[in-house]
């Protein structure tokens, strides 16, 4: 089983990205993120609606990082601390030696290539520096923009999910990506 411990944050450097822990100046630019109906539509989680909302998710967040049970990171550019999206691994399964990643990016910064590069620096780091062996993304099959960026990231498609969850009143289709270290 892995050994997951997140006690001193590390902190991811790419080309043209800085991936850091949030912190409370975060929470505007969160806020914007996770109440955007049109971003939180491939999402199954609900639409932020206070500020108040974002401050206990940053707490919640910071206690499953010490608990080693997810980490998260901040997307920002490298000449500017300003949030534009999240990455992240949210279920970690250290029997398995598997994550399961997520990220979420600002609308004024997609289609820039920002998530490709910063997926590729999080999975670098999942396979050397917390030893998986595979990490998987689940995601809308309608978001064709993430299903496209997973693929040009190495991930393959493992399989589509006919309403296998139940959200927001209705079922709903999932598709699995992975990546296997290798």
């Amino acid at each position: 089983m892995l050994d997951i411990d997140f006690s001193t944050f590390p902190k991811l450097e790419t080309e043209r990205l800085t991936l850091r822990r949030a912190d409370l100046n975060d929470i505007n630019d969160l806020f914007r993120l996770r109440s955007d109906k049109e971003i939180m539509k491939y999402i199954p989680r609900p639409v932020a609606t206070t500020r108040d909302e974002i401050a206990d998710f940053l707490k919640l967040t910071d206690e499953k990082i010490a608990a080693n049970e997810m980490i998260n990171w901040m997307i920002t550019l490298k000449d500017n601390p300003k949030m534009i999206g999240t990455i992240g691994y949210y279920h970690i399964k250290p029997e398995h030696y598997r994550a399961e990643i997520g990220y979420m990016l600002l609308p004024n910064f997609q289609g820039k290539g920002y998530v490709t590069e910063a997926i590729a620096e999080v999975v670098k780091y999942g396979f050397k520096g917390m030893k998986l062996h595979s990490i998987e993304a689940v995601v809308d099959p309608v978001n064709l923009a993430s299903c496209k960026v997973l693929e040009k990231c190495g991930f393959i498609k493992e399989g589509y999910f006919k309403e296998s969850e139940f959200y927001n009143g209705q079922f709903i289709d999932s598709v699995v990506y992975s990546k296997l270290n290798t």
